[in-house]
């Protein structure tokens, strides 16, 4: 099902469509569509685009299609179509049976291009992909006519009709529209409408040697689907004079009108599929679902949430020009939504072992903890509690400065939601000096509250009980880039953080964690939100870090405040 809008924003958008439906333009029809070509995976920056297309049929009671804009057969796949259709719909938006194919309509877009050819307006060039762009001049200079603009129509035909049955080898002839050489729009000197590729499509075989352009297909597309608004990007801003120069000419009645708003740039991020591809292609990252990719099945796979990034977009609004979106915004965005949401559990990341000498040696506990301190309706659970635990390896300092309130020589700090317990002596490994084991007592009357001689301490620190601990891997994800603006930068691979994935092996999980399903998320108490990746097996659970509790990036050279 579409998403129902909760509120009705307002932005530039909004404000030609109610424009629109003032003066009754469509027929108080409002119809949008959210059209990607099936050569990747989604990111951010689409997801932008999803919410505010299936968002504004929402809010007009209209509809939205989902199309894929597949006329370049190279690089496009099923598995990318499945992919966009699950992260379209794991978003929370449906188009119920108005799923469409570009390459549905490559017989009528084809019809499309020899009425042109019969109206003088489109003309097959044999000139070579280098003269074309000789030919087509500067930002300053008028473009050259080709010599072969003035072929006769029915030349034209023969030669199309030939194109078509693939008589000729790739870039032989492409077929141009008959526009204006000497605009000030190079987009409109003479662009071209289709070439010759023998590659075959994933839908339709080797059916066809000819594919559409992009600028030729997508507009007709709408056309044919009755979309009354194109909404895309600002580089598509100059091409909007051929959108329409193409509809005008073919299309009768109602016609779509094209919209260009502000893309998503995303600070510490690059959103251009181009570098999606050498990222995923190179072996920088691990899949289009990396945890550290901006794309939907990366983001859903690190543990965030749709409705967190459908808030997002809303926040971000709906721009003219340009910026520079800080990334931080979108994880506060999951942090809110995780806070609300998450149960609350213990997990020990370096762990370094605790003995409580007091405590009897084959004595367990079950203490009650609340699955989440604000909302006692999500229940409570039992953590088991022994003689032998494990605490963070920063929870223990040798030498501590003064404003210190975690363990260490004459301290004292409470165990969360269990006992106080006092620092007693240290056992060191012979080789390293590192710090192997902790010698503690406890105080048997702190068991989760100061007892009636007002026993109080500052520090409160996590804990797993050695025994019945789940051993567990935890993978703690940044960001993927070092510096702020990377999609600046021509070599932008040199930019990639190297801290970008830390894997750490041996932590210990509460026992409740043995079993968690994965795509369960949970607050780890002082430590961040994580989720149970799809690799985990039954009882070596695999987590995943989705944000620290708080946002650790300072705003010079992406350096970490810790």
């Amino acid at each position: 099902m579409m998403q129902p809008t909760t509120s009705n924003p307002s932005d530039f958008i909004r404000d030609i469509i109610d424009e629109d439906l003032r003066t009754n333009k469509h027929g108080g029809r409002v119809a949008t569509r959210f059209p990607p070509e099936p050569n990747g995976y989604i990111h951010i920056g689409h997801a932008k685009s999803v919410c505010l297309n299936f968002g504004i049929a929402s809010q007009y009671q209209g509809t939205c299609n989902l199309r894929m804009d597949d006329t370049d057969p190279m690089g496009e796949s099923m598995e990318f179509v499945e992919s966009i259709i699950h992260d379209v719909h794991w978003l929370g938006f449906h188009w119920q049976d108005r799923l469409f194919y570009a390459s549905d309509y490559f017989e009528q877009l084809y019809s499309f291009a020899v009425e042109l050819i019969k109206s003088g307006s489109a003309y097959v060039c044999s000139l070579s992909p280098d003269e074309i762009r000789e030919h087509r001049g500067t930002f300053t200079e008028p473009g050259k006519e080709s010599p072969y603009r003035n072929r006769s129509v029915e030349e034209n035909l023969d030669l199309f009709s030939r194109m078509r049955a693939g008589e000729f080898a790739d870039g032989a002839h492409v077929l141009r529209a008959k526009i204006d050489m000497a605009s000030s729009n190079i987009v409109m000197r003479d662009p071209i409408i289709y070439r010759i590729k023998r590659e075959p499509h994933y839908r339709t075989g080797s059916n066809w040697v000819i594919y559409p352009m992009y600028d030729f297909a997508h507009c007709l597309s709408d056309a044919l689907e009755g979309i009354t608004y194109s909404i895309c990007t600002l580089e598509f801003e100059n091409n909007r004079p051929l959108y329409d120069w193409f509809v005008e000419r073919l299309i009768e009645g109602s016609r779509p009108r094209q919209i260009e708003f502000a893309r998503l740039n995303l600070s510490y991020t690059v959103l251009s599929k181009r570098r999606l591809i050498e990222l995923v292609t190179q072996k920088h990252v691990q899949g289009w679902d990396d945890p550290r990719m901006p794309t939907v099945a990366g983001m859903r796979r690190r543990g965030y949430t749709p409705e967190a990034i459908r808030t997002f977009c809303a926040d971000i609004g709906v721009a003219k020009n340009d910026n520079l979106i800080d990334i931080s915004l979108l994880e506060h965005c999951v942090r809110e939504d995780l806070n609300a949401h998450a149960p609350r559990a213990l997990c020990v990341l370096r762990p370094l072992r605790v003995v409580i000498d007091n405590y009897p040696e084959d004595q367990v506990e079950e203490i009650e903890c609340a699955n989440h301190p604000q909302n006692p309706g999500m229940g409570t659970r039992m953590l088991p509690f022994s003689r032998e635990l494990y605490i963070e390896r920063d929870d223990f300092m040798e030498d501590p400065p003064k404003k210190y309130h975690r363990l260490g020589p004459g301290r004292e700090v409470r165990l969360r939601n269990a006992y106080i317990i006092k620092y007693e002596s240290m056992v060191k490994d012979e080789k390293t000096g590192e710090v192997s084991e902790l010698h503690c007592t406890y105080d048997p009357e702190t068991r989760n509250a100061p007892p009636a001689d007002g026993h109080k301490v500052q520090g409160v620190i996590h804990w797993v009980s050695a025994r019945h601990a789940v051993p567990a891997q935890v993978r703690l994800y940044d960001r993927l880039f070092s510096i702020e603006d990377p999609g600046n930068e021509e070599d932008f691979m040199k930019f990639l953080n190297p801290g970008s994935l830390e894997i750490l092996t041996t932590c210990y999980a509460e026992s409740s964690l043995k079993n968690a399903e994965a795509g369960n998320k949970y607050q780890f108490e002082r430590l961040g939100y994580f989720c149970v990746d799809p690799e985990a097996s039954a009882g070596k659970p695999v987590f995943n870090r989705i944000v620290p509790l708080r946002d650790s990036w300072t705003k010079t050279a992406g350096v970490k405040k810790d």
